[in-house]
């Protein structure tokens, strides 16, 4: 794979050493695009309607069967006036939007700046096509406007997302809302480490394992959504 030489540019800068000088210089001005970033993203999201959050792999090809279920999922959760907020980029992201855009909902890209595998993708619509350079910025976005979490299989990046909503719900930072994960099969070493490992040295209670609920089809995911706002006879954020 070739890169360009802004690529080349951006891994150089991010990876060259800086002196003491230059990060203090730079953090002080950096205040001032991270403030711009927050701004824009909360008055772009906040005409949106509600969204709910798919996520997962950007190497996810059309045809596999979790590029699909995605589609299916964004698509019936349109039926239900959901719109759906990815991370705007190819694979899973972009399943995520062409659902929502064939379901005629709302379908936002929160995309970010990286020199490898990330460019957005063509389904999302064209005035909440956002680009983000922080990722701290761009996930605060992210737990504030989704009213629910569905995580399809992915990598680092996915599961970063989903620690972080798991963590904002156990500990009463963020109000909860439901998290889905899709793909028992994928899930199932890192749910058997989370009970071998960290509910055996009292890391986590049982109790934090209604957080988040596994299924392995559209309909499941899209139910466990819908029931959640009928169970507490709210509406989502219309």
């Amino acid at each position: 794979m070739s890169i360009s030489k802004q690529d080349e540019r951006i891994i150089h800068e991010s990876f060259h050493p800086k002196s003491w000088s230059e990060i203090k210089s730079h953090d002080s001005w950096s205040v001032f695009k991270i403030m711009a970033e927050f701004v824009e993203g909360m008055e772009r999201l906040s005409r949106s309607g509600p969204c709910v959050a798919i996520f997962g792999s950007a190497r996810t090809q059309p045809g596999d069967k979790y590029y699909e279920m995605a589609v299916e999922i964004a698509e019936k959760l349109a039926d239900y006036g959901f719109g759906t907020i990815t991370g705007g980029g190819p694979g899973i992201m972009e399943a995520g939007n062409k659902g929502a855009s064939q379901g005629g909902a709302t379908s936002v890209g929160l995309n970010i700046n990286l020199p490898f595998e990330q460019h957005f993708n063509p389904y999302i619509d064209h005035d909440k096509n956002i680009c983000f350079d922080y990722f701290f910025v761009r996930k605060t976005i992210f737990m504030r406007y989704a009213q629910g979490y569905i995580a399809m299989p992915g990598g680092f990046g996915t599961l970063d997302e989903l620690s972080e909503a798991l963590t904002l719900i156990q500990t009463n930072k963020m109000v909860e809302f439901p998290v889905v994960l899709v793909g028992s099969e994928y899930w199932k070493g890192l749910i058997d480490w989370f009970r071998g490992t960290l509910l055996t040295n009292k890391m986590i209670t049982e109790e934090d394992f209604e957080i988040f609920q596994i299924v392995d089809n559209a309909d499941d995911a899209v139910k466990i959504i819908k029931d959640f706002y009928k169970k507490y006879a709210i509406k989502p954020n219309f």
